[in-house]
């Protein structure tokens, strides 16, 4: 993320908090309790994002983890694109023999 992303954010986010001031005002709070909701809504978005970015760490669903497992997926993709059919053979008698020990 840009630096200029960070401060669109910051000034949409505070934009958004002008915005939520006014309209509970508009609608009939004082201006102690307008700016009070207005901060407990804003609060409460803040408390939601950390918890999606929480289950996405713990789940291990974030771009890098996605990207790193995607380029893993690609490199092992090549490596057996370009085995011959004899090292192929090869690979598929080890993997068998590996999965028979295990099942032993």
């Amino acid at each position: 993320m840009r630096r200029i992303d960070v401060i669109g954010i910051g000034i949409g986010i505070f934009a958004a908090g002008a915005v939520l001031y006014w309209a509970f005002q508009r609608f009939g709070l004082d201006s102690t309790n307008a700016g009070i909701w207005s901060q407990a809504v804003l609060v409460g978005g803040l408390v939601g994002w950390l918890l999606t970015y929480l289950l996405r760490a713990l789940t291990q669903n974030m771009t890098y983890n996605r990207q790193l497992r995607d380029y893993e997926e690609a490199v092992i993709q090549k490596r057996l694109e370009e085995m011959t059919p004899e090292e192929l053979e090869q690979l598929q008698a080890e993997i068998d023999r590996s999965s028979e020990s295990s099942d032993s």
